[in-house]
């Protein structure tokens, strides 16, 4: 089925910055977030889940999407002026799985702050899947677990019995370092608006039983950015 007008328009841009990526892989690129316009924020909203939990405003998607339009200006323009107040993300934990009663914290943003942060990571993802490994699998668009596990099955048996090493790292969500993610990100990205929004969702702090926190490292497990900064760390090698 042919896409919308803003769809092709959307994926036009994505296709541009994903070229820009490839043509300059040694280079920091200065300007991306001029891409970020009203069709991209549809767009945005269009990819963001609309069932997830709410956030510490309770605001559902329904009733954010009751003046859709509206929202999505004053949402662009804040963006765009700096303007935009990152609110604190709602904790709640819930069990993790295979660790008997040990529980693994998940912090939800508002419905507006997981629309803007998808905005941000599809400019994101254009730059920074020109560079990660064929090897990676996780949180990859066009990606998914199944795709690893036949990949996985196919060289076990290539490797006629050898040894395969799993290995977790613990607490990578909430050790992680805010000036060394920052650094990171630097060595591609180096769009002002990008970065002061990455910052805001940095520092936007942790709502738990009524009281915010403002932890100096972690990211939260639950936002539309956190799987990218976790892919960007993991292959900082190569970036």
């Amino acid at each position: 089925m042919a896409g919308t007008p803003s769809s092709t328009t959307v994926s036009t841009k994505l296709e541009r910055i994903a070229k820009l990526a490839c043509e300059m892989p040694q280079v920091a690129l200065t300007t991306l977030a001029h891409h970020i316009d009203i069709d991209w924020l549809r767009g945005a909203y269009r990819r963001t889940r609309k069932d997830g939990a709410t956030g510490v405003d309770r605001q559902t998607a329904y009733e954010y999407a009751r003046n859709l339009e509206e929202n999505l200006r004053s949402l662009l323009e804040q963006a765009k002026s700096g303007s935009y107040v990152a609110p604190p993300v709602r904790r709640v934990h819930i069990p993790k799985a295979g660790a008997g009663s040990q529980t693994r914290p998940i912090g939800i943003p508002t419905f507006e702050d997981k629309v803007l942060q998808r905005a941000v990571v599809m400019v994101l993802e254009a730059v920074y899947e020109q560079s990660f490994l064929n090897c990676s699998y996780g949180f990859r668009p066009g990606r998914s677990a199944h795709q690893a596990l036949r990949v996985v099955q196919g060289q076990t048996v290539q490797m006629a019995g050898r040894w395969v090493l799993e290995v977790d790292v613990r607490k990578f969500f909430e050790t992680l370092d805010h000036g060394h993610l920052r650094n990171i990100v630097r060595k591609r990205v180096r769009d002002g608006m990008l970065l002061r929004l990455i910052d805001k969702w940095l520092k936007a702090g942790v709502m738990e039983d009524g009281m915010v926190a403002y932890p100096q490292a972690g990211t939260p497990q639950g936002g539309g950015v956190t799987p990218l900064t976790q892919k960007v760390t993991f292959n900082l090698n190569w970036l």
